[in-house]
């Protein structure tokens, strides 16, 4: 398309993109593009016309057979002249034969199905003022992430995501400024059991992800997540639907359901164990 630049954007540049989803409403954490920008450097696309930002998308790759679409907007201005399209499918030449996941918006769902995506679950977005009442746990231990966990960490997050994710769960977990962010891990019967982390953003606070082995591990980290926040605050959890247990946690500590997107993907994708899976990390990386 003529005079229609796509390239990799800077963090600084992709800012823009940003600013953009928090217009639609998305509510991006404050502090979000230095692990994303961990997670896959040049995988973060936007679309210039006369040198003027048009459209967005991400398309982080996690090792040679899996990456996730995110950010996929076309400015209000600039829309229905092709730009979304072209950027779509400069993001999907990047991405390559992999399997692609995506959360996909109700109004974006059909046309992700005729760019060959399959609809594999709801994840539906809880928020509210959490009302937690303490309960005893004597057989679980919630504790600050400590650098020392992080061997730890990532074999259990492997286990509940399609790839390994390293260098973006370094960055997304090791932060650690009270309250704008804080990772918990959970232990029982000293073995790792779970984890969570909760983060700042435009409103409110966000936690994602929160894994955990049962429901009770799960309660026990949202609770100390929740815990650190300043009174009144509203959070929100992304809860996959296929995990009644996730949902009814969410609903019985005050939150409810906002908006739900359609986890979708492309190419072949092996189930995940969602009895495990309270919380995703984030839309827009998986």
């Amino acid at each position: 398309m003529k005079c229609l630049v796509i390239r990799p954007a800077s963090k600084e540049e992709f800012a823009i993109a940003v600013e953009w989803a928090t217009n639609e409403g998305w509510n991006p954490g404050l502090a979000d593009l230095e692990a994303f920008f961990a997670a896959d450097p040049q995988g973060f696309l936007m679309a210039w016309k006369d040198g003027q930002p048009v459209a967005s998308i991400s398309v982080v790759r996690y090792g040679e057979d899996y990456g996730f679409l995110g950010f996929y907007i076309v400015h209000p201005k600039h829309r229905g002249q092709g730009f979304g399209m072209a950027i779509w499918n400069a993001g999907m030449e990047y991405l390559g034969s992999r399997t692609v996941g995506l959360d996909g918006v109700v109004d974006q769902q059909g046309n992700y199905k005729k760019s060959g995506f399959i609809w594999a679950g709801k994840n539906i977005r809880y928020t509210g003022v959490p009302n937690i009442k303490p309960v005893e746990h004597p057989d679980i231990l919630v504790r600050d992430f400590a650098s020392s966990d992080i061997d730890a960490l990532l074999n259990y997050d492997r286990q509940l995501f399609h790839a390994e994710r390293k260098n973006f769960i370094q960055s997304w977990v090791a932060p650690q400024s009270l309250p704008d962010r804080r990772t918990l891990i959970a232990t029982s019967y000293n073995r790792f059991a779970g984890y969570g982390t909760i983060r700042a953003c435009r409103s409110g606070y966000k936690i994602g992800p929160l894994f955990a082995d049962d429901d009770e591990i799960a309660f026990a980290l949202l609770e100390k997540l929740c815990g650190v926040l300043p009174l009144g605050s509203e959070v929100s959890l992304d809860v996959p639907e296929k995990n009644s247990k996730a949902s009814s946690m969410a609903s019985n500590c005050g939150l409810q359901p906002v908006f739900e997107t359609a986890r979708m993907y492309r190419g072949p994708c092996e189930p995940l164990d969602e009895r495990r899976i309270f919380g995703i990390t984030t839309f827009e990386l998986g």
